[in-house]
């Protein structure tokens, strides 16, 4: 009977996480942490957030902390339920999900997965480039369409890589790496970014159009704000002109996406590679026929390095909150 009351009295100072949306970890850290947190996974759910809570009794003053992925908006009226809320923890580096003015005006800390992704995001932005540029999906497919030979000879040309003038839109964490390892593929870098950086020796463009005009390629690695939305319109893909190349590792609605495709069916730019789009999951049909574009399922982060380290980053800042101890990776404090 002691052990049963003792079983009891753990259960009861479970600390309630509200889940938004799973992130691609969550049941890796369920498995992990379920001794320490009681999980109310609000996506299993087809209820709207204030109906979920009443059907399953939880008393939204009980919840201080919210669990997310970048495809979960958590609103304003999301943090409203929730009174005694004081922490979000997002398994992205993003936060454009979340409604971060009004975290502010009710002293909600917001964490994210910090520098985790840097490298691995990094990677896949010149991958994506080199496979635009030297044609690797595009000849992966002629090759498999062949089956028993093919013809070089009848392949379109690609172009090097090495010389390229790359122009590197938002200069932060995964924009110097990306810089870092254009350079050793002898690439020349110039950048935008909100300001100039002192510590690079890079050009420096306040305006993407101009940018874009000096460029052979446009690397976008800046977060999606009122101010990025769309930054990367006709008049920065025309500016980029016919063999101009565009990379989105950012958020998909860095672009206007339907004049990207229009300037591809156009031939007005050179090509594209994409692991982010501005409809997720939905992807315009119309780039599927074009060899010329490249697509990744919004997975530059998604390596088993990455998924180990994001449990880890995910378990430590909600330990320091409940803690009341500084944030392993706050992006805002209290």
């Amino acid at each position: 009977m002691v052990d049963a009351n003792q079983h009891h009295q753990q259960k009861q100072v479970l600390q309630p996480v509200l889940v938004l949306g799973p992130p691609l970890i969550f049941e890796h850290f369920e498995s992990q942490y379920s001794h320490k947190y009681t999980f109310l996974k609000a996506f299993a759910s087809s209820l709207p957030i204030e109906q979920f809570l009443e059907t399953h009794r939880v008393d939204p003053t009980s919840i201080r902390a919210i669990l997310c992925n970048p495809f979960q908006r958590v609103s304003a009226e999301v943090l409203r339920l929730l009174p005694s809320l004081g922490i979000v923890v997002t398994s992205s580096i993003g936060t454009d999900h979340i409604d971060l003015a009004e975290c502010y005006s009710r002293r909600v800390q917001v964490a994210t997965a910090g520098g985790l992704f840097s490298e691995d995001v990094a990677d896949l932005a010149v991958g994506l480039l080199i496979d635009v540029l030297r044609k690797i999906s595009a000849g992966d497919r002629y090759v498999r369409r062949r089956v028993d030979e093919f013809q070089p000879w009848n392949y379109p040309l690609g172009s090097k890589v090495g010389g390229k003038r790359v122009g590197i839109v938002g200069l932060g964490k995964i924009g110097i790496l990306v810089a870092r390892r254009l350079e050793a593929f002898g690439c020349r870098v110039v950048y935008n970014s909100r300001k100039e950086k002192a510590f690079v020796s890079y050009p420096f463009y306040s305006n993407v159009v101009d940018l874009a005009a000096d460029s052979d390629a446009l690397v976008l690695c800046c977060p999606l704000t009122e101010q990025t939305y769309h930054m990367v319109n006709r008049e920065v893909m025309l500016a980029l002109g016919k063999e101009g190349v565009i990379v989105n590792i950012g958020r998909g609605a860095l672009i206007d996406e339907k004049e990207l495709v229009q300037c591809l069916m156009e031939g007005k730019i050179g090509g594209t590679g994409l692991d982010v789009f501005e409809n997720e999951p939905n992807v315009p049909k119309e780039l599927f026929e074009l060899d010329n574009v490249v697509l990744s399922p919004h997975a530059a982060a998604l390596t088993l390095e990455c998924f180990n380290s994001t449990c880890e980053d995910v378990a430590r800042n909600l330990e320091a909150f409940f803690s009341s101890q500084p944030l392993v990776s706050p992006i805002m404090d209290a």
